[in-house]
């Protein structure tokens, strides 16, 4: 959690920047984060961040484009050094907010807020902004980023009381992910942050506006495109979690599952699956070319994953103690999966 100076800190952040970019990762954490910054102050632009792993200096383009005075950083652990040479040569204030445990090059002008490395707690990046914001209104939002990382926040019950239907009463941030129509909100905004730049673009306007979870839900002619969207990529994840259950079904204490195709879904995937077999060791890899992308969930798996790919050029990630995301070159697997295999 963030401390009472801290959430005052940003707060006067928040009031000086008039046209502040948010940069936010490419999921429901990042999203939410930066829609409840946005309502609260009323302004700035979001910019989905969806290189990997590092917020690159090809994004500084977007802050001169928007003529940004002030540069918010969401939910993304990695953020390059040419980037922030750009930054500090405009000499533009930057607020970087985070939770996740990794050793990132921050320079001496950027303000830094990751209660996971100086606090040890690592609250979804949407539950600390929450805590800034506080608004009534926006309490779907804050609930929908924290349950798709996997955290049921202490407000759920205010939730549940305003919204009986939206909600189911559990202690599992997951079985609301994926047995709940608030859920059912989240996975409709992660298949959307999976469209095309100018698609994205309309669904942060809308959400702008949104204001309730029905807005989201109920399909109509603000948010056809969303919806249409939605299911495109709602039939194709089905058949991959299809395959993947098979593998989970006759795999042991190690679910390994590997696919191909256009659609980059490993970390949802890992999630489901850690949710349907939650004594199992989950690694889900995700092949494009000469590229793959890991996503491994089980107790620990961070200091397994960190120890397992040493001496491997090619591969980099990290992220919770008990959730990972990477990336190595396809030549690497087999190393990766054998070696692997040997702490399980």
């Amino acid at each position: 959690m963030l401390t009472e100076i801290q959430i005052k800190e940003i707060k006067e952040h928040l009031e000086k920047a008039q046209n502040p970019v948010f940069f936010f990762d490419n999921d429901q954490d990042g999203l939410c984060s930066f829609l409840l910054l946005q309502k609260w102050i009323g302004r700035g632009k979001g910019v989905v961040i969806k290189s990997f792993p590092a917020l690159d200096e090809s994004y500084f383009r977007k802050v001169e484009e928007l003529n940004a005075d002030y540069i918010f950083i969401l939910d993304k652990p990695v953020v390059s050094k040419e980037f922030f040479e750009r930054v500090r040569e405009k000499n533009i204030p930057v607020v970087w907010i985070d939770h996740h445990a990794i050793d990132s090059y921050i320079p001496d002008f950027v303000y830094y807020f990751n209660p996971c490395l100086f606090a040890g707690s690592c609250e979804p990046v949407t539950f600390l902004c929450y805590q800034i914001t506080k608004q009534k209104k926006d309490l779907w939002l804050a609930v929908i980023g924290s349950i798709a990382d996997g955290h049921l926040p202490d407000y759920y019950e205010k939730f549940l009381k305003e919204y009986p239907d939206l909600g189911i009463k559990t202690d599992n941030a997951f079985e609301v992910l994926y047995c709940s129509k608030i859920g059912e909100v989240a996975i409709i905004l992660s298949n959307g942050l999976k469209d095309t730049t100018t698609n994205v673009v309309k669904m942060l306007r809308f959400l702008i506006r949104a204001k309730s979870p029905y807005d989201v839900l109920e399909e109509n002619s603000n948010n056809f495109s969303l919806h249409k969207r939605s299911k495109y990529i709602a039939g194709k994840y089905d058949n991959i979690l299809k395959k993947a259950k098979i593998e989970g079904d006759n795999s042991g204490d190690l679910l390994f599952f590997k696919y191909s195709g256009d659609l980059s879904v490993s970390g949802e995937i890992a999630n489901n699956l850690k949710y349907l077999y939650p004594e199992k060791i989950i690694v889900v890899v995700y092949i494009r070319g000469s590229k793959i992308n890991l996503s491994l969930r089980g107790e620990n798996i961070r200091a397994v994953f960190l120890r397992v790919i040493e001496g491997l050029n090619s591969a980099t990630g990290g992220g919770h103690k008990d959730a990972v995301g990477g990336q190595m070159n396809s030549e690497d697997l087999e190393i990766f999966k054998e070696r692997l295999e040997k702490e399980f």
